[in-house]
């Protein structure tokens, strides 16, 4: 009689264990099909489509560029893709991560049209990128410029005083710890900064001239920091056009000998699927302190 129910036992765990193998099968299988349809470029027409427009969408915050320097690649390597629209709804971003960016697009305009629409916000880093295209489009409402540099962190200082926390920093110079956020700046931390700031705004307003085609001497008196109206923007040669996202494209299919409704390709998106989730590493899905802390300091093209 025991060895009968052992035998039963064993039988519900190989069992159990063989559907546990069977419903991780399943998952995986679903995860890959996943994978394989968004990782398929997405395509839609305006109408019959006789022309592939690229259109890469750069939204949000800018803190990285490698996403979209792979994007912009990718279409600039391909042959069917007669122009590139970058549409832009961004405040910007990083400095280094727009500048890139920027790079990238300018490069690209040499062998292949790229344009710029701007939805509701084209600010700071993102019209630093968008300034480096060959045309810029911007509806009357949208919210344009933001020519500047800003650089900010969290001074804590008085928190860790009230925690009678004090901290010990050795140093190989005097301004090796310069910005540090637990103490008071000194003048010459200020003042070494503000040369950074002062640095980094010079190759801003450099770049937006040698982009829009225009002298350094045009640019340098819009570049307070302030944002205009796409109305207000025509005006003052930020933008070239005013018009939305449909009017870029179309214009760009007709400059580059399009006839009637192109077809509209976004580039590939990856998401990870639930099996990548499951084994991957987790540490980017939860919130780490010290890197919300790392991503406050710096230096950006933001309009805020």
């Amino acid at each position: 009689m025991t060895d009968a129910k052992s035998s039963s036992t064993w039988l519900w765990v190989l069992g159990g264990f063989g559907l546990f193998l069977l419903f991780l099968c399943i998952l995986a299988g679903i995860g890959y099909t996943v994978a394989t349809l968004v990782g398929t470029p997405s395509a839609s027409a305006f109408g019959a489509g006789n022309g592939k427009i690229g259109v890469i969408d750069l939204t949000g915050v800018i803190l990285s560029s490698d996403s979209v320097i792979d994007q912009l690649q990718t279409f600039a390597d391909d042959d069917s893709i007669r122009a590139i629209v970058l549409h832009v709804n961004s405040p910007g971003g990083g400095a280094a991560a727009s500048q890139e960016i920027y790079e990238e697009v300018r490069s690209i305009r040499k062998s292949k049209p790229i344009v710029t629409s701007i939805e509701s916000v084209g600010a700071s880093g993102a019209y630093y990128i968008a300034a480096g295209t060959q045309k810029i489009y911007a509806n009357e409402a949208s919210v344009v410029g933001s020519i500047g540099v800003i650089m900010e962190w969290t001074n804590y200082g008085d928190l860790m005083h009230w925690a009678k926390l004090k901290p010990d920093v050795i140093t190989s110079g005097p301004l090796k710890d310069a910005g540090d956020p637990s103490r008071e700046m000194t003048p010459a931390e200020r003042a070494y900064f503000q040369s950074l700031v002062d640095n980094m705004f010079a190759q801003f307003v450099r770049d937006v001239a040698q982009g829009r085609g225009l002298p350094e001497s045009t640019i340098k008196p819009l570049a307070t920091g302030q944002v205009w109206t796409g109305q207000q923007a025509l005006g003052l040669h930020l933008i070239d056009a005013r018009g939305g996202f449909r009017d870029a494209v179309l214009a760009t299919a007709r400059q580059v000998g399009i006839h009637g409704e192109p077809m509209v390709v976004k580039p590939a998106v990856h998401h990870r699927s639930l099996i990548e989730v499951l084994t991957g590493d987790a540490s980017d899905l939860l919130p780490n302190p010290s890197k919300l802390l790392e991503k406050q300091q710096g230096f950006y093209f933001l309009w805020r």
